[in-house]
């Protein structure tokens, strides 16, 4: 089923998200569910919060070498803990809760993460380039951040502006 997506400003994304205990079956529906929503939105990443579920869950589907998001490369992290961050690199973000809007971010260049999948299974991985940027970006929607807080004074300001005119054109 494909959920909606919480757009900013919405107060929901500024919501911290808190520990999944149960590795059950309505946690398997929601992320298949989330992978339909962010398949449907065209994004590579989408996080619990993103559709109003305030709970530590996030998933990524990088394009292949054909350009295709091929589900075997899904990764479903649940409870996920960046054990190390190494370097830093400048990637231009979008983001599923911030439409049409794309601005260069600075990030951690590799990280480890820890994680359980599905079934509760820990993971432990090292990530590198655009696996590294997506899984720090998805990793701040759950601490209630969004990229647009990491730009500078200035361009926050003009995105502000932009996006309140946005905003009420839409309406």
């Amino acid at each position: 089923m494909i959920l909606d997506i919480v757009v900013y400003p919405d107060k929901m994304l500024r919501s911290k998200s808190t520990n999944v205990l149960e590795f059950d079956e309505k946690l398997h529906n929601l992320l298949d569910d989330m992978y339909e929503t962010m398949i449907a939105k065209e994004g590579i990443g989408l996080a619990a919060i993103q559709v109003g579920i305030a709970k530590n869950i996030l998933i990524i589907n990088l394009a292949n070498e054909d350009e295709k998001q091929e589900k075997e490369d899904l990764l479903e992290v649940i409870n996920p803990k960046i054990t190390h961050l190494e370097g830093s690199e400048i990637y231009q973000e979008g983001c599923l809760s911030v439409p049409g809007y794309y601005d260069d971010v600075k990030r951690a260049k590799n990280i480890t993460v820890e994680y359980f999948d599905r079934y509760g299974q820990k993971i432990i991985k090292d990530l590198d380039g655009l696996l590294s940027i997506a899984m720090q970006h998805e990793m701040d929607h759950l601490m209630g951040h969004l990229f647009i807080e990491k730009l500078s004074y200035l361009k926050r300001k003009k995105f502000e502006k932009e996006w309140k005119k946005k905003l009420k054109a839409g309406k």
